[in-house]
């Protein structure tokens, strides 16, 4: 199988050629967008990050992913040297500049900045923070269900590296994502310490069984904006949906699969290990969980 899809497969758009980029308090041309060889994030993957839509000129759950790129930063002992007003400001302000009203993502980075020397003490990042806003035309299309793989790494204790934490550091998740294509499947499906499903590669994971919805317990999983979302919309719609541990064979036999995130709301999942989920298209209960939360995006961005 080489006809690869992954679950932030967007159009292209000839927009995104020309477009001004915020970094550190300036709005450079696309070329112009370069950080220093120095920089922690570059060298260590020392850094914390977001990613925000854009829909009818206003950015969806603003205030959930700010509450989360501050909670991280905070985590990781990161001064971002702005207010949370002053960062609102500079993503509004790209917003403006590139003449964006909906159908955008903004992926906010922040590192702990350019190092004196290349070593990775923190101490030795004194200059401080760096940060940059990527804001992108974007419309999802992702052509067909995404095919799963289980691969060997996990999502792993909150002692080594916590997986709510949206750090820079994803070499564990680009590894899972290669051994996936390497068995002939799009993303991969990472499971928990104690061997339970967990979460893909980049997004939240969900089954559904016999009309109830199912996602991990949350220990070892993504802080997923979506997941909350989605899990929220379930019990004010009368929609069963449990967080607990479930197993791969739980998951071979479900009804329905699907992935939540920021970039593509719900993704409908086609097989997992080979084995189709249901019809291999997207089924009842993710197409009703799929209006649901564009019928709440509509709300926000009314």
């Amino acid at each position: 199988m080489t006809d690869h899809v992954t679950t932030h497969q967007a159009e292209d758009d000839a927009r995104n050629e020309g477009i001004l980029i915020w970094l550190n308090g300036a709005l450079v041309p696309r070329e112009q967008a370069v950080v220093s060889v120095y920089d922690s994030g570059f060298m260590l993957g020392d850094g914390v990050w977001e990613g925000l839509r854009l829909y009818n000129g206003k950015w969806a759950f603003l205030d959930d992913h700010m509450d989360r790129l501050f909670e991280a930063a905070r985590a990781i002992d990161l001064d971002i040297g702005m207010t949370r007003e002053q960062v609102v400001a500079a993503l509004l302000d790209t917003q403006r500049a590139n003449a964006m009203h909906t159908d955008a993502h903004a992926r906010l980075m922040v590192t702990r900045g350019v190092k004196s020397r290349p070593f990775q003490h923190p101490g030795l990042s004194r200059q401080g923070p760096t940060m940059t806003i990527i804001m992108e035309h974007s419309r999802p299309s992702i052509p067909r269900p995404i095919r799963l793989a289980t691969v060997p790494h996990i999502r792993g204790l909150p002692m080594s590296q916590d997986p709510k934490l949206n750090s820079h550091s994803k070499l564990n998740c680009v590894l899972a994502c290669i051994a996936a294509e390497k068995a002939g499947a799009d993303e991969a499906l990472m499971l928990d310490v104690h061997g339970f499903v967990n979460t893909t590669n980049a997004c939240n994971f969900f089954i559904v069984r016999r009309g109830e919805v199912w996602t991990s317990t949350g220990d070892y999983c993504m802080n997923g904006i979506t997941r909350a979302k989605v899990i929220a919309l379930c019990r004010e719609n009368d929609i069963p949906v449990h967080e607990r541990n479930y197993s791969l064979v739980d998951t071979y036999g479900a009804d329905e699969a699907f992935l939540t995130g920021t970039f593509g709301a719900q993704t409908p999942v086609a097989e997992v290990d080979g084995r189709r989920i249901g019809t291999g298209e997207m089924g009842p209960v993710t197409a009703r969980i799929r209006e649901l939360y564009k019928a709440l995006v509509q709300r926000e961005t009314a």
